[in-house]
């Protein structure tokens, strides 16, 4: 498996990301390699920089229970941005 764009990515980010990674399970140490880096994901499946498909088995940690990218969710947040996306006071999508 030849990950040598990640690897590189790995080292570029620990110059200004402690560790290297936004969140530890990225970190990777425990298994005796360098994170993954992600380049798009769609459905059930995450796509390296490298080229590598893999099941994302943790999906955000639950929160993509439909997959990455669905159309239906896609098509949800493209109409709500639309309107704005901050305006520092209470809008009724929030309650």
């Amino acid at each position: 498996m030849n990950n040598e764009k990640s690897r590189a990515a790995f080292l570029e980010a620990k110059k200004y990301i402690p560790g290297g990674v936004n969140s530890p399970v990225r970190a990777f140490k425990d298994i005796g390699r360098i994170p993954l880096f992600i380049k798009k994901a769609l459905g059930p499946y995450i796509y390296d920089i490298d080229g590598g498909k893999y099941i994302d088995h943790c999906l955000s940690w639950g929160v993509h229970l439909l997959g990455h990218n669905h159309p239906k969710v896609i098509a949800a947040v493209r109409k709500t941005i639309a309107g704005g996306t901050s305006f520092g006071a209470p809008v009724t999508l929030e309650t």
